[in-house]
């Protein structure tokens, strides 16, 4: 998952990154409002976690600018303001969540994944595609109720292609769940690990759609997706 983080402090932008890293984010991190607006714009994130104090203005205004427009992205927001107030002004003006700095970083990682499941629908951590379940918290997946052991890109890809519901990703699109700004890709990169998740979990878990991209093969298994 792609994540947005709007920070200006770095060593908390440091923090959040190393913590959102080890449960398989993504983040591009940028430090203005100016800069957030230009990469919403450019990139379609799952998430973002954005400070309210910038240096050029308030978080808050920006976030009132994407609903209005609207902008349905998770937006987890960050502050040093503990006034009681203030959280509900930031939750009025469109955040989905508010966390107070200073923050645990597992507590941020939990509240961001609970958005996510929010705004999948979803009622647990469980993501299902027939026979094959996908833990995105444990970062574990099952085939046929077995175990299987998948590298860390190839399970990114994996939930990329399960949340998309059998819609078409380009291989832009896939890239872009996997790999940050600041990454440097190899050309087969992404066949490579298309190729180990056909190995690991069948050939057919994943469909190709000529010139246009990749999508979960139909769901087989007693349990639905």
């Amino acid at each position: 998952m792609r994540v947005l983080l709007v920070e200006d402090d770095a060593p908390v932008a440091a923090g959040v990154e190393t913590g959102l890293a080890l449960s398989d984010f993504v983040v591009d991190t940028v430090t203005t409002l100016v800069a957030a607006r230009g990469a919403l714009a450019t990139i379609d994130y799952d998430a973002v976690v954005l400070d309210r104090r910038l240096p050029d203005g308030d978080g808050l205004t920006l976030l009132q600018e994407w609903r209005h427009s609207g902008v349905a992205t998770p937006v987890l927001m960050l502050t040093a303001r503990d006034a009681v107030a203030s959280r509900i002004e930031g939750l009025q003006g469109g955040a989905d969540d508010y966390l107070v700095k200073p923050f645990d970083l597992d507590e941020l990682t939990a509240r961001l994944q609970a958005l996510l499941r929010r705004a999948a629908g979803q009622v647990d951590n469980s993501l299902r595609h027939g026979n094959l379940a996908l833990d995105p918290v444990a970062r574990s997946v099952t085939l046929d109720g077995v175990p299987v052991t998948l590298g860390r890109r190839e399970l990114m890809l994996l939930e990329a292609l399960i949340r998309a519901r059998g819609r078409i990703l380009s291989a832009d699109q896939l890239k872009d769940c996997l790999y940050s700004i600041d990454d440097e890709i190899e050309s087969n990169a992404l066949n490579v690990h298309i190729y180990q998740l056909r190995r690991k979990l069948g050939r057919n878990v994943i469909e190709t759609a000529r010139g246009i991209g990749y999508r979960l093969g139909a769901p087989s298994g007693d349990t639905t997706s």
